[in-house]
């Protein structure tokens, strides 16, 4: 079966950016699964992916353009320390999450740290940047009704929600 739209992909991947490693799933020692088609992956990766089967492994290369973007310039903004649970630890270049009144979560890096107020850069730690992705594909199925509806995969032996 081929990897494509409402498809279940489980896959281990290693992430490199300028030749440094940044992040790999083998380090967690578990598959990543990803309902394809709903957002779950970068553009570039996701379209890369589509018609890979099952056993398959590849090199994908992903311009800023469909990874996280072009750099923006104007993105610093000026936020008060009672949004980060952790300000006092917090300096310049470090990447925090903040947590987003609609819900969901955002990395951010810190620009500069002020006695009241923390400075940081809106722009995803990873816009602007050539990524690198390493990908094992372990297996290729159809979505189940139940994740169609959730928008998300469910791996093996996980709980219900």
């Amino acid at each position: 079966m081929k990897a494509g739209k409402d498809k279940v992909i489980s896959l281990h991947y290693t992430l490199t950016v300028d030749g440094e490693k940044v992040e790999s799933s083998h380090d967690r020692s578990e598959q990543l699964w990803i309902l394809l088609g709903h957002g779950q992956l970068i553009p570039g990766l996701e379209k890369a992916l589509e018609g890979h089967e099952a056993g398959e492994t590849l090199e994908v290369d992903v311009a800023a353009a469909e990874g996280y973007g072009e750099r923006q310039e104007g993105q610093i903004q000026r936020m008060s320390k009672k949004y980060f649970p952790q300000a006092n630890r917090l300096k310049p270049g470090m990447v925090t999450v903040l947590q987003l009144k609609e819900g969901g979560q955002r990395a951010v890096t810190v620009h500069k740290v002020g006695m009241s107020a923390i400075d940081v850069d809106l722009n995803h730690p990873m816009a602007g940047k050539a990524l690198r992705f390493d990908v094992a594909i372990g297996e290729v199925r159809e979505a189940t009704e139940e994740e169609l509806k959730h928008g998300h995969a469910h791996a093996p032996g996980a709980e219900a929600h």
